[in-house]
């Protein structure tokens, strides 16, 4: 007989297949600690006592399966987030990009956009947007639906601004959006270069000929074999010395493409491809 974990274990398990065979969506190679969480997160909001009762609603409604699929995949984001990182872009990586005459960037698991509004910003002022194309992806529509409003509450603004301060940020940051009905509205202009579009680092294929990847706070959801194929998507997608940023909370350490990039910041972990 099955004790309570090993019960609570199986009712993630079959509540996962459910997803999957019924709309395609692929957690079965997510870190399973962090799922579970994010599960019982949900569970409560929604009123259940057990996983496996959401299993008939999952499979019969859909506007409650999109709502769950928003609450276990998209991760907590916010303008210039960790802003060393975004100084060390600047410093390390600008200043190749800006050698090439057209410059491909791909931020993989852009949730609601934030973040690829701030290579939006780094990129304006230092001379880079216009001859640049921001590739921002995620396999949740409903974040993808935010990030291409690019609406978000005013009262976040002012660590936006504390955190676009300490990323190096030349301007003054209320430049880059107007206030409206309690809500801060991205300039038009940051949008023009940037294309959100769905994809799924669990089953579609790679970017070609990318100088740029960002990819922070994605990994560490994934288990061992699902983060060797996100890397091998990143690897072949870039062209070569091409750039990897992972930011401090994720490494390629231990994985099966650690020889296969030069460290160019341990701290924030920005790679840059070799060719083997």
């Amino acid at each position: 007989m099955l004790n309570q974990i090993e019960t609570e274990n199986l009712e993630v398990e079959l509540l996962v297949e459910a997803v999957y065979r019924r709309y395609g969506y692929d957690f079965r190679n997510y870190s399973r600690v962090s799922l579970k969480r994010r599960m019982h997160g949900f569970l409560k909001k929604a009123g259940y006592d057990r996983l496996s009762e959401m299993i008939p609603k999952v499979l019969y409604d859909r506007p409650f399966f999109d709502a769950l699929l928003y609450g276990i995949s998209v991760p907590v984001t916010e303008m210039f987030r960790d802003p060393s990182v975004y100084m060390a872009v600047r410093k390390t990586v600008v200043g190749t990009l800006q050698t090439y005459p057209f410059v491909k960037v791909w931020h993989a698991g852009c949730a609601t956009g934030e973040e690829a509004y701030s290579l939006a910003i780094l990129f304006k002022e230092e001379g880079l947007y216009d001859r640049a194309r921001i590739y921002a992806t995620d396999f949740n529509d409903q974040a993808l639906d935010t990030a291409k409003k690019g609406i978000y509450p005013v009262d976040l603004i002012r660590r936006y601004t504390e955190n676009y301060l300490k990323s190096g940020g030349k301007e003054s940051f209320s430049d880059y959006y107007h206030s409206q009905y309690g809500s801060a509205i991205m300039n038009p202009d940051l949008k023009k270069n940037i294309v959100f579009a769905n994809h799924n680092l669990a089953s579609d294929a790679v970017f070609g000929e990318i100088h740029f990847i960002m990819c922070r706070n994605v990994l560490i959801y994934f288990d061992r074999e699902l983060q060797n194929r996100a890397l091998k998507l990143f690897y072949d997608s870039l062209v070569y010395k091409g750039f990897l940023c992972l930011g401090t909370k994720e490494t390629i350490q231990f994985s099966e493409f650690q020889d296969r990039f030069d460290e160019v910041d341990k701290e924030r972990r920005i790679y840059r491809k070799l060719v083997v």
